[in-house]
């Protein structure tokens, strides 16, 4: 049971990983080439799109398997790969703190704006910077997480 949660928390995780990687080195950089309208309108349909089932459960997941890998007694775990666990939770638990904190609220005041139909480049100057700001420090949680988990279970 301990290596299938382990199993289960590094697939999560690098799922995860992944999606917030693609979006940093792919994604943001092609939307950066688009006009304020475009980017504006791209980027709140993006929005839209992603917070759906399968997202939040890889999400949730990111924090539920690596907790149940942490609890879940295992004769013979070493004390390195405990602690590899617990900071590679740690690292998933900060990711979605800056991402609840700093990317959704943002989203938020993204979607918002199409109803008061602010200037598009007003719109984008207020949430780009800040947006991918966030979204670096997010990505590099979560890859470090990802590494912890991974170290864990070859250790």
């Amino acid at each position: 049971m301990a290596s299938l949660l382990l199993a289960l928390a590094i697939g999560s995780t690098g799922l995860y990983a992944g999606f917030m990687l693609i979006f940093q080195t792919g994604i943001m950089p092609a939307l950066a080439r688009l006009t304020d309208a475009e980017f504006v309108t791209a980027m709140r349909r993006i929005n839209e799109a992603v917070p759906r089932t399968v997202f939040l459960l890889v999400f949730l997941g990111v924090l539920a398997f690596p907790v149940a890998a942490f609890l879940v007694p295992v004769d013979g775990r070493t004390d390195t790969q405990k602690w590899l666990v617990l900071a590679g939770l740690v690292c998933a638990v900060l990711n979605h703190v800056v991402t609840v904190a700093g990317n959704v609220p943002l989203n938020n005041a993204l979607a918002a704006s199409e109803a008061t139909r602010d200037e598009p480049s007003a719109v984008r100057a207020a949430f780009e910077k800040r947006w991918n700001g966030f979204h670096r420090v997010r990505t590099l949680l979560i890859v470090v997480a990802f590494g912890l988990l991974t170290a864990a279970a070859v250790v």
